[in-house]
């Protein structure tokens, strides 16, 4: 089946918009879209129901990423959070250079991530299963990351403690966020402090096709993240660093 004529006029437009020539992913997000419809008759993984939800809500706001100049080259990514396989199948599809892990702790939404990677030969993409809490002391995920990237996961000031402890130094984490962003970025940068997280900055625009806001959240990482973070699994969400 695939995308319909008109499910692929609105990625090719909505691309257009984001400055992203995408007709040579027509074939990868047509795939994409079946075997997410598939599994969702099955499993709940997303409550998009319609092909233009599907294009608008989970493609195109996911490649809105790629309206800052961050992701481009073998940068190893890790997306936080990243359930039915957003934002990091898009990236992965458009920037193949990237080396992405993608990163839930419900074992349905990694075992569907995987099967889309195997179908669709991504190489370079990596789901994992597991808790940000106590894989983010490991040594092997632990500051190894160039980007974070987090997408509708948790508020900012819980976020960020799950998400920095996984980025390199010099490196930066970007969180999707909707139009209401100023209150949760307004008592973030205590946070940022504890966690060794320096300058951050919010970059708006405009979601091709339903003219909705969205809001990127731009944090670099300037220095080691204390050993004490992230705190242990559900901590983070009762008692947040601010």
């Amino acid at each position: 089946m695939g995308l319909s004529p008109k499910g692929v006029q609105l990625l090719l437009e909505g691309g257009r918009a984001l400055g992203l020539d995408l007709e040579a992913h027509l074939s990868p997000f047509s795939r994409l879209y079946d075997l997410l419809m598939e599994a969702n008759r099955r499993t709940n993984l997303t409550a998009l129901r319609t092909e233009e939800e599907v294009v608008v809500k989970h493609f195109l706001d996911s490649l809105t990423l790629l309206t800052l100049p961050l992701f481009e080259g073998a940068i190893r990514v890790l997306d936080l959070g990243t359930g039915a396989g957003f934002p990091g199948l898009p990236l992965k599809i458009v920037r193949p250079e990237l080396e992405i892990t993608l990163l839930d702790a419900t074992k349905k939404k990694v075992a569907f991530v995987a099967q889309v990677v195997e179908a669709l030969g991504l190489k370079g993409a990596y789901p994992l299963w597991g808790r940000a809490e106590e894989l983010a002391h490991l040594p092997e995920h632990r500051e190894a990351y160039g980007r974070v990237v987090a997408r509708a996961v948790a508020p900012l000031c819980v976020l960020v403690e799950l998400g920095l402890p996984f980025v390199s130094l010099g490196g930066y984490m970007v969180a999707q966020k909707g139009p209401r962003v100023t209150e949760e970025v307004a008592p973030l940068p205590k946070a940022l402090v504890l966690l060794g997280g320096g300058p951050l900055s919010v970059h708006t625009l405009v979601l091709p096709l339903v003219q909705e806001e969205r809001n990127l959240v731009v944090m670099a990482k300037e220095a080691p993240t204390p050993a004490r973070y992230p705190r242990r699994p559900g901590v983070p969400e009762k008692n947040p660093l601010c």
